[in-house]
């Protein structure tokens, strides 16, 4: 069992990183030698511990302890694990947006663009995606609809906020991903022409008059394609565009011109994924709730 421990005082420092660091505070927590996330509740720390995350210590509630909670604290051995009543919790900020347990944790050494892509056939790549929730709704579409990796630029949201993490429902520890460049200076060029070295065809989703519909036979025939995403409002950037091999966009009715980008990213993983049959077949994963379910 872990060491557990009654919370008395809410301003002990230790619990700073639940309830009062910023996502900018934790990114940077033990520089230079990497920060910590925050992963809330039981199955999303479980999928971070599966990936080799190290926990730093828990915060639950005290009925969760022999309940929800307790083999994530048997698999984190003897690190402090906080608690408290529910109505006491409650007054750490944030705390009852939760699921009831809390995990801070060392944020892991990201792999290389080449370490991810190894093997890769359908990757994403985010350009300039801010919002944590469509970071995270992104993630757990590509997780879900058959994209191998994911790739951000520099100017992207991170991953491993609270949010995101909350949002991909833990997918974040289930797909590789990595930054492609540690300078915004560094996209679209030269990371462009990685993924070109890489063996990649590159499809920038916009809405152009020279773009072709997404289900274009051409597309499914590449053997390996990387499927290029813009942040809101702006789209992708000129040069983006201008260094893509194609131009994909969804088409629309009713007069709409375009979808939010994580409901966009959907549809263009599930017609450019590589399907397995195995996934196809599987009735097990499909029903009316299999994208619903919070």
């Amino acid at each position: 069992m872990g060491n557990i421990i009654e919370i008395t005082d809410f301003s002990a420092p230790e619990l700073d990183m639940y309830a009062r660091l910023s996502e900018a505070q934790l990114l940077h927590y033990y520089e230079p030698n990497g920060g910590l996330f925050i992963a809330e509740s039981p199955k999303v720390i479980e999928r971070a511990l599966d990936a080799g995350c190290r926990p730093v210590s828990l915060l639950l509630e005290r009925k969760d302890i022999e309940g929800q909670a307790k083999e994530i604290i048997a698999r984190c051995k003897d690190i402090p694990v906080y608690t408290a009543d529910f109505n006491v919790l409650a007054q750490l900020t944030g705390f009852q947006l939760t699921r009831g347990v809390l995990c801070a944790m060392h944020r892991p050494k990201l792999p290389t663009v080449e370490e991810v892509c190894a093997g890769a056939r359908r990757i994403a790549v985010l350009e300039n995606v801010m919002n944590p929730t469509n970071v995270g709704a992104i993630f757990r579409s590509a997780a879900a609809l058959n994209m191998d990796a994911v790739l951000l630029t520099p100017a992207c949201s991170n991953p491993l906020y609270r949010r995101a993490i909350r949002v991909s429902m833990g997918t974040v520890f289930q797909i590789p991903w990595t930054y492609i460049g540690d300078e915004i200076s560094q996209w679209p060029r030269p990371g462009m022409g990685r993924m070109k070295e890489l063996g990649f065809q590159t499809v920038a989703m916009a809405l152009k008059p020279d773009s072709i519909n997404i289900d274009d036979p051409l597309l499914a025939a590449q053997e390996k394609l990387a499927v290029v995403l813009g942040t809101e409002g702006d789209g992708l950037s000129p040069d983006t565009l201008a260094d893509c091999d194609y131009t994909v966009c969804i088409p629309m009715s009713h007069g709409v011109d375009s979808l939010n980008v994580a409901a966009a990213s959907a549809i263009a993983f599930w017609q450019l994924g590589t399907k397995s049959s195995a996934a196809a077949n599987n009735s097990d994963n499909c029903g009316p709730q299999s994208l619903l379910t919070p």
